[in-house]
């Protein structure tokens, strides 16, 4: 593992806990999520209440999964599939932790981080990269590689698939404005935000 690598894992370690401190700190407690038997994930923790779960990212530790007999998270099947190699940022982002959506602001605006809430979740959103790659190879598009989304309907934010550089496009547009060089530079420029409601 590079010591780029390492740089962003423990961006986005720091930046989940700083989330959840920052959670406690405005509402007295960790972020809470509608408890759900059929989609469970090992983000959850104790219950709130009869219907919702307090949660908090978690690390992935692939050596615990093949010790359960599952498969480590990997983009091998998306690379396979569409015969490219996705920058090593994305694959790292999306494969060290677990956990809900992420509420941060930078200095572009409120925007929320996606990660995947558990196996299924990680096979789900391998789908949608899929699609979103494929839509742009079809509108002869550079590939980018969407990880969040912000308060403007259609607006996402994404990774330059060629040199890491973080921007901002609109769904189906070339991107059109470039915020960071890289995605730890980003992570590392973000502050928790607060605009989700607690559903008491």
């Amino acid at each position: 593992m590079t010591s780029t690598n390492k740089i962003l894992i423990q961006a986005l370690l720091t930046f989940s806990k700083d989330y959840s401190q920052y959670h406690i700190e405005q509402f007295g407690h960790l972020p809470i999520v509608e408890h759900d038997e059929e989609w469970l994930s090992p983000c959850e923790l104790g219950s709130h209440d009869t219907n919702h779960n307090y949660w908090q990212g978690v690390e992935i530790k692939n050596e615990q999964l093949s010790d359960t007999k599952e498969e480590a998270l990997t983009f091998a099947n998306v690379e396979s599939a569409l015969n490219i190699k996705l920058h090593p940022d994305i694959k790292i982002y999306f494969t060290t932790i677990f956990s809900g959506d992420i509420e941060a602001k930078c200095d572009e605006g409120d925007l929320s981080l996606l990660f995947a809430w558990n196996k299924e979740d990680f096979e789900r959103l391998q789908e949608n990269i899929i699609g979103h790659i494929l839509m742009k190879q079809r509108l002869k598009q550079d590939e980018t590689i969407f990880f969040a989304v912000t308060d403007e309907e259609d607006m996402i934010i994404s990774v330059d698939n060629n040199n890491g550089e973080v921007w901002v496009e609109r769904v189906g547009c070339k991107p059109h404005k470039k915020i960071s060089d890289s995605l730890v530079e980003f992570i590392r420029q973000l502050t928790p935000n607060s605009v989700i409601s607690e559903k008491q």
